[in-house]
């Protein structure tokens, strides 16, 4: 299994000169195993993404949502294989049935958010709806959503294939405050009990680490997270590598450096930060 970073902002793409070494587009992750693809989230990323498919043999791809703020949705209406005819793309939307699933993306492409409407699109565009802990497939995958904190709702993603064992993490506040929960030694509620279970023993973990812990109790209701918060948890549930995700769309390259050399030193779990471009193996 590999993960390929194309997005790694939060709330909006920050591109200049300032974003340039770590990338200012915003939430778009790749994974692939053998020539199965699949995206997670369909932020601006996703433009790059989308051409890049045109030079692979796959015609399929599914794509994975966490939920539906802007900055995750912004680039499907530019992602290049929903207008050719002959690609399958599988959308699976947090949502209790397939029409509800298809009704939400509806409502951006619609002819007045963005001017292409759903229905127009070339593509064979087929809907799933999502719920949190029931385990669906997807050719080589098999992919477990788990509720997050999040004003609206989200969902987090464990994929599994073959040896391997992602975990995508993105928009999501602590489950439980300051002193409280597993990151604090004490015991965990439910909602981290079940965030737990799917971090589990993964070989990579993406976590929104949006915000500093000082920024985090100025907007604990904003729905992102701290990177203190992110590694106790890979800490309790034996996670080999934490990538720090969803960089705030104000931190430029040279802040991040700083956030860089505060956590890389890192060892169990070992930490490194997104990059845009950034290809990790996880069987290499």
């Amino acid at each position: 299994m590999k993960v390929r970073f194309w997005g790694v902002r939060g709330s909006i793409p920050v591109p200049g000169s300032h974003t340039a070494r770590y990338g200012g587009n915003s939430s778009c992750v790749e994974v692939t195993h053998g020539d199965a693809v699949l995206m997670l989230d369909a932020g601006t990323g996703a433009r790059d993404l989308g051409r890049d498919l045109f030079s692979r043999s796959t015609r399929e791809i599914d794509v994975l949502f966490t939920h539906f703020h802007m900055d995750h949705v912004f680039g499907f209406p530019f992602f290049g294989p929903v207008y050719a005819p002959g690609y399958q793309v599988r959308v699976n939307v947090p949502a209790f049935s397939a029409g509800e699933a298809r009704e939400r993306l509806a409502r951006y492409s619609n002819g007045v958010y963005h001017p292409v409407r759903l229905r127009e699109m070339p593509a064979d565009l087929s809907f799933t709806a999502v719920q949190p802990g029931r385990a669906f497939e997807r050719g080589p995958f098999r992919i477990t959503a788990v509720r997050l904190n999040h004003p609206g709702g989200s969902v987090g993603y464990r994929i599994e294939a073959g040896e391997s064992v992602f975990v995508y993490i993105t928009d999501t506040a602590p489950l439980a405050a300051p002193g409280e929960g597993a990151a604090a030694g004490q015991p965990p509620n439910k909602l981290e009990q079940a965030l737990l279970a799917a971090m589990q023993d993964a070989d990579l973990v993406v976590f929104d680490t949006m915000f500093s812990f000082d920024e985090y109790l100025e907007k604990m209701t904003w729905g992102h997270s701290y990177p203190e918060y992110a590694v106790e948890l890979c800490k309790v549930a034996d996670v080999k590598h934490l990538v720090l995700f969803h960089h705030a769309p104000d931190a430029s390259d040279d802040e991040l450096d700083e956030q860089a050399a505060q956590w890389t030193p890192h060892r169990e779990p070992l930490v490194t930060l997104a990059r845009e471009g950034d290809v990790l193996d996880l069987e290499g």
